[in-house]
């Protein structure tokens, strides 16, 4: 943390470096930590240089958001297994998603599309191998067995949990400027042709090695910026617009969203997309490197990748 000084090593890959034969240590703060020597390196030009890349608040939140978003994913899947648009919404009602069960077998219907999903969807097996028909599977879902107002328990105590990390995850990270410093792109990286060629490089697996691995890339910024500042608070919002007392002490959040089942349609659609950037992010790690990367977001130091030779 700021003031705190702290003992740093810059280790180099002694085997192809032939000009760094010692290792470095400097006395720095975490603001410091991240400015690692840019002449080193540019000079190590296929050795593994280690930079901090991760600050503590970003760390701290990453893991406590795996546990928590898990857990509200995992009650959330208890629940009416209908989505509707507007105030209003019941079994009878025209649902435009519904996880339900027909002659015996499982269905996904999506507006007028449908698709059969026995074995995971709508009708599976249970331990003692007899079809359950309920929308989740119960390996699936917390309780394992069907109860809404237990799923909602679970929610809700980690969905406050889940706002309470966000406003001082924020704030920490306007202090430490991490918002500023590595997340908000350069104005370089907003031109059309570098976003054109970051998805070039990414559709074909190039990623950034040496120097330009240190920060993130333009994608990535995109992505979580995306993520903290408009999926994330919009999962708070709707949520919030679905409890009665709120929307009693808030009416305002019934027009903005249409309807308390407009808003948990919309809130429906932003776990999704969560846990298609959940996905997406683990694929990343593992293709760039599963051990560094986690390593990274454990400790903070972050081994650059070699820079290849032309």
């Amino acid at each position: 943390m700021p003031g705190i000084k702290e003992k740093r090593e810059h280790r180099l890959s002694c085997g192809t470096l032939h000009n760094f034969r010692n290792f470095k240590s400097a006395t720095l703060t975490e603001d410091h930590r991240m400015a690692v020597s840019d002449q080193e390196v540019t000079n190590v030009n296929t050795a593994a240089a280690i930079v901090y890349r991760h600050k503590l608040s970003t760390r701290i939140w990453h893991w406590l958001n795996a546990v928590v978003i898990l857990i509200m994913l995992m009650s959330v899947f208890n629940a009416h297994p209908r989505l509707y648009w507007g105030q209003y919404g019941a079994n009878f009602d025209h649902a435009w998603l519904q996880i339900g069960s027909a002659g015996g077998d499982g269905f996904l219907r999506i507006g007028d599309l449908s698709i059969r999903t026995t074995g995971f969807l709508g009708a599976w097996q249970g331990p003692d191998d007899e079809t359950v028909f309920t929308a989740f599977p119960g390996w699936l879902t917390i309780p394992s067995t069907y109860d809404l107002a237990l799923s909602r328990r679970w929610h809700l105590t980690f969905a406050w949990l889940f706002m309470a990390a966000l406003v001082v995850y924020w704030i920490w990270s306007l202090a430490n400027r991490h918002i500023g410093q590595d997340l908000l792109p350069e104005k370089r990286e907003l031109s059309a042709r570098h976003i054109l060629d970051d998805i070039k490089n990414h559709t074909l697996l190039r990623f950034p090695r040496g120097e330009e691995a240190k920060r993130y890339n333009t994608l990535q910024k995109f992505a979580y910026l995306g993520v903290v500042f408009v999926l994330i608070p919009l999962m708070i919002l709707t949520g919030l617009t679905m409890s009665p007392a709120m929307d009693a002490a808030w009416p305002w959040l019934l027009h903005v969203f249409w309807g308390r089942q407009s808003a948990r349609s919309i809130h429906f659609i932003c776990a999704m997309l969560i846990v298609l950037f959940f996905f997406v992010h683990i694929l990343m790690v593992v293709l760039v490197g599963a051990i560094n990367e986690i390593r990274s977001m454990i400790t903070g130091w972050y081994h650059l990748p070699p820079k290849e030779r032309d």
